[in-house]
C-alpha cells in the first residue's frame, strides 16, 4: 500500500471512482496536514521571488549574502516539499498563503524606505526574521503532524527543513548584533554628518571580541 492510501486509510478520507475530493475540507488530521504542506509550499514559492530583491536592497554585503544563500536554501525547501507531495499522490496546488504574503509585503515597504543604509538594513533583518519565525512555526506543526500520521519519510524531510531555518535565523541574529544594529545605533542624528565613527568602531571591535 502506498503511503498516501495508508495515511488516507487511517484518516478516513473519502474516495471517488479511486480518487480524493478535491474540496478542502478539514474533516481529518490527513486533511490539516495536506493544508499545511500546501500553505509551506506557497510560502516557499512567494520567498523565492523575494530574496532577490531583498539581496538588492542590503548594502551590508554579509546581508546581501546571506539572503542569497537563503534563496538556494529555500529552493530544496520548496523541493523537499514536492518529494512529499509525490509520496503522497497529491497536488502541491492551493490557496495563496496570506500570512506570508503580508510579510513579503513588509519586507517590500521596508526596502522601499527613505532611510540611512544601515538603518534600513537594520529592518531588512527585522522582516527576513519574521519569516523565519513564521516558517519555523509552520514547519514545526507540519512535522507534528507527519509523525501522527505515520510519515516518518516526510516528518524527516520537514525536521531537516525546520532545523535550517532555526539557523538561519541564528545567522541573522549574529550580524544584527555584530554590525548592521551597531551601525544603526551610532549613526548621526538630524542629518549630521560628523558623527563619531571611531566610537562606532571601537564598539564594532569590542562586540567581535565577545563573539569569540
Amino acid at each position: 500500500m502506498r503511503c498516501s492510501r495508508m495515511l488516507r486509510t487511517i484518516c478516513g478520507t473519502r474516495f471517488c471512482c479511486g480518487l480524493r475530493f478535491t474540496s478542502m475540507e478539514l474533516e481529518t488530521l490527513y486533511d490539516l496536514y495536506l493544508h499545511e504542506l500546501r500553505d509551506l509550499y506557497s510560502a516557499e514559492q512567494q520567498l523565492i521571488k523575494a530574496l532577490p530583491k531583498m539581496s538588492k536592497a542590503a548594502t551590508n554585503r554579509q546581508l546581501s549574502a546571506g539572503f542569497n544563500h537563503h534563496l538556494q536554501q529555500t529552493k530544496r525547501h520548496a523541493t523537499r516539499l514536492e518529494q512529499i507531495f509525490e509520496r503522497l499522490e497529491e497536488s502541491g496546488r492551493g490557496p495563496k498563503c496570506e500570512g506570508m504574503e503580508g510579510l513579503i509585503a513588509e519586507g517590500d515597504k521596508m526596502a522601499k524606505e527613505q532611510a540611512e543604509d544601515e538603518v534600513r538594513d537594520a529592518g531588512l533583518i527585522a522582516a527576513a526574521q519574521r519569516v523565519e519565525h513564521y516558517e519555523i512555526a509552520g514547519y514545526g506543526c507540519a512535522r507534528t503532524y507527519a509523525e501522527l500520521l505515520g510519515d516518518k519519510t516526510g516528518a524527516r524531510l520537514l525536521d531537516t527543513t525546520l532545523k535550517e531555518e532555526g539557523e538561519t535565523d541564528k545567522k541573522l541574529t549574529k550580524l544584527a548584533k555584530l554590525a548592521i544594529n551597531v551601525d544603526a545605533i551610532y549613526l548621526p542624528r538630524a542629518g549630521k554628518k560628523n558623527g563619531d565613527s571611531s566610537l562606532t568602531q571601537k564598539v564594532k571591535n569590542l562586540m567581535a571580541k565577545l563573539a569569540g
